[in-house]
């Protein structure tokens, strides 16, 4: 045992969930927040192996009760309102939850004095529309947001700055580009495709797959992958600073799709769903990690072809 508590706010989530594991196999004391409405499914497994804390994001008590109690080493704040199209119809929700969510848990540390490294996950939609130009994207384009997640994501992310700057909290800002795998929720695009084509080849739905928007291009990494760049961030990352974690290649979303249907037997028809479409949508995102990797030595390990597979087996199993 290292000894080393770890706090995940988000652990019942995508890549709380998978955070926690990679974590325990590091033998590092897991706690995790969780609301009493939680999904549980992602962590059944672990469950008995992590310690489960009751606490709201939004209620500051709470938190201030949680960072005081476990007083841990690191926290990796992980929680969020994550999908864009959500925001859309959900501003204020998204914005409350991921800016004064965030705050709330600043707060907790600086009141506490205690000396926590805390890593924040922003996003690369903070970088919005981005110009043939700029690509691949590092930390100095111009940020550019498009959505109202991106705006609260680079709110969270300029907070981290200044939170740093005035009280020097020990905090690490990640910019994760885009990441999926086992457990991606229904909502993102490649995740519901591979749910679809799951259910079509049960015969729970008609051999169509719904779509939206195809020839956005986004640079996927395996959240095996992201969560090991989320661990190595708390240890060897310098504070205050901001980091990408990005493959460096870009995938067209209607190539993801093809990928999807190729490894299945059924003959599936692709139908356009208008209600998929966003008012604004960022056309590519392309990122540069070279500050990352040379801090820490990460290089992502798992294939895009091998992380599709493992996605839509998952489905396969769930459906």
């Amino acid at each position: 045992m290292n000894n080393k508590k770890a706090l995940i706010t988000g652990v019942t989530g995508f890549a709380g969930s998978h955070l926690a594991e990679l974590l325990l196999s590091e033998k590092v004391e897991v706690h995790g927040i969780l609301r009493w409405r939680s999904k549980m499914d992602n962590i059944e497994e672990i469950k008995t192996k992590i310690h489960l804390h009751e606490a709201d994001l939004l209620d500051t008590h709470s938190m201030y009760k949680v960072v005081d109690e476990i007083r841990p080493d690191y926290i990796f704040h992980l929680a969020a309102q994550s999908y864009v199209q959500t925001s859309w119809s959900s501003p204020s929700n998204t914005l409350e939850i991921n800016v004064i969510g965030t705050v709330n848990i600043f707060e907790a540390v600086r009141k506490s004095g205690l000396p926590i490294t805390i890593q924040i996950a922003c996003s690369s939609e903070e970088y919005g529309r981005v110009f043939k130009n700029e690509l691949p994207i590092n930390e100095n384009n111009p940020l550019r947001p498009l959505s109202p997640y991106a705006v609260s994501k680079l709110a969270m992310d300029y907070l981290g700055y200044q939170y740093w700057e005035s009280y020097g909290l020990r905090i690490i800002r990640t910019r994760g580009f885009n990441h999926t795998g086992p457990r991606r929720g229904d909502v993102f695009s490649e995740s519901t495709f591979a749910k679809q084509i799951a259910e079509i080849e049960k015969g729970l739905k008609s051999p169509q797959v719904l779509v939206g928007n195809l020839d956005a291009q986004r640079d996927y990494t395996d959240v095996r992958d992201m969560v090991k760049a989320y661990y190595l961030s708390v240890r060897k990352c310098k504070s205050g600073e901001v980091y990408n974690i990005a493959t460096g290649k870009s995938w067209r979303i209607g190539d993801v799709l093809d990928l999807l249907l190729s490894k299945s037997k059924v003959k599936i028809k692709i139908v356009r769903d208008k209600s998929r479409l966003r008012p604004s949508d960022v056309e590519i995102l392309v990122g540069d990690a070279s500050k990352f990797k040379k801090q820490t030595g990460w290089h992502p390990q798992i294939a895009f072809e091998k992380t599709m597979e493992d996605l839509l087996n998952y489905w396969r199993s769930r459906v």
